[in-house]
């Protein structure tokens, strides 16, 4: 079920999505579609796994779904290196900053669920001993 409390991943990789589809068609403009379709899949499919993730069947699904996130965003954050490189692109400017909080909060949370899924598998273990 749903919770709709605050929860901040889901707002982080919501607004960044919004970012990224403002920075894609900054590229479009540009006549970079290429990239700029394969920023626009990568860096909203982020928040679109977030988002899932809050349906999650199990831990064990909800962990899945993260690692797919966080995926996500590592594919992303090697198009905005090629963009910042390329001479002839226009720079991502601070959405680098805003994937890295993105990235960060993933790697706690999918760090935190996995001790959490096993000291559960723990205890399940030693009842039964």
């Amino acid at each position: 079920m749903r919770n709709d409390k605050e929860n901040l991943i889901v707002d982080l990789s919501f607004d960044f999505a919004l970012k990224i589809i403002e920075y894609a068609e900054l590229l479009e403009s540009k006549k970079k579609f290429v990239i700029a379709n394969q920023i626009l899949k990568s860096g909203t499919s982020i928040g679109a796994n977030v988002h899932e993730a809050q349906n999650a069947e199990s831990k064990a699904d909800f962990i899945h779904k993260l690692k797919i996130a966080a995926k996500e965003a590592d594919e992303t954050q090697y198009w905005l290196k090629l963009c910042e490189i390329a001479k002839t692109y226009p720079s991502p400017g601070t959405i680098n900053e805003d994937l890295l909080s993105v990235i960060r909060v993933l790697s706690k949370i999918i760090g935190s669920s996995k001790r959490g899924a096993k000291s559960s598998n723990h205890q399940i273990v030693k009842s039964s001993n």
